[in-house]
């Protein structure tokens, strides 16, 4: 979720692979956030690539005030480099007795050096006092979809929970072990792989793409 807004490492720009389709450069260094899109996305058979896939190894800082504007600004950094076309991710938790945060900083929060277990763990101490009924939470994701230096669309999926009295399941990643869905009664990390993108914030905002796509064909 992080980065350099500047990308200075200059690539290729993305061709259509041999069945004539682009490729969709996920610009993000994350693995597990790469595969759950690319899970998502698999019935629509569109070629998923890491930032790592097409040799880009800078960071992008994210520096917006809001996952609207630092998915906009990852899209149209990696966008100006390969040319093509390129989903950006900006996602986090907001927590209501928090005052939203983590928020924008979800990645960081707690400084840089922090591992997920340790941001859980720094999560949970913060909310040692709160009670059950004032332990809302929501998982929050905007995606940016831009080709080249136009930035296309930018939408969100969101998903609404309560954060656990402790972490509960080895699933997922970041927050997932302390985020619970309601409904089902278990944390995100006690999901499965195919649990978790039917209802996730990431899954719900990826099925969305299609009804974009067809910005990409516009010759502007």
């Amino acid at each position: 979720m992080s980065g350099r807004r500047e990308v200075k490492r200059s690539v290729p720009q993305r061709r259509p692979d041999s069945s004539g389709r682009l490729e969709l450069v996920v610009a993000s260094h994350n693995a597990a956030k790469v595969r759950e899109i690319r899970q998502v996305l698999a019935p629509l058979h569109v070629p998923v690539l890491s930032l790592d896939d097409v040799g880009l190894s800078d960071e992008i800082e994210e520096t917006g005030g809001t996952f609207a504007e630092n998915a906009a600004a990852k899209a149209l950094a990696v966008g100006r480099i390969t040319g093509g076309p390129v989903l950006a991710d900006d996602s986090g938790l907001v927590v209501d007795a928090l005052d939203g945060r983590p928020g924008v900083m979800s990645a960081r929060y707690g400084g840089e050096g922090l591992t997920d277990p340790e941001r859980v763990e720094l999560l949970l101490r913060q909310m040692a006092d709160v009670p059950h009924g004032r332990r809302t939470a929501r998982f929050v994701c905007v995606l940016a979809l831009a080709k080249g230096d136009r930035l296309l669309a930018t939408w969100a999926g969101c998903v609404a929970g309560l954060i656990a009295d402790e972490a509960r399941g080895t699933g997922g990643f970041g927050y997932d072990p302390v985020f619970l869905y309601v409904p089902l009664g278990r944390t995100f990390a006690e999901l499965t792989a195919e649990e978790k993108n039917a209802l996730s914030h990431r899954g719900r905002a990826v099925r969305r793409l299609p009804w974009h796509l067809g910005a990409l064909h516009d010759p502007r």
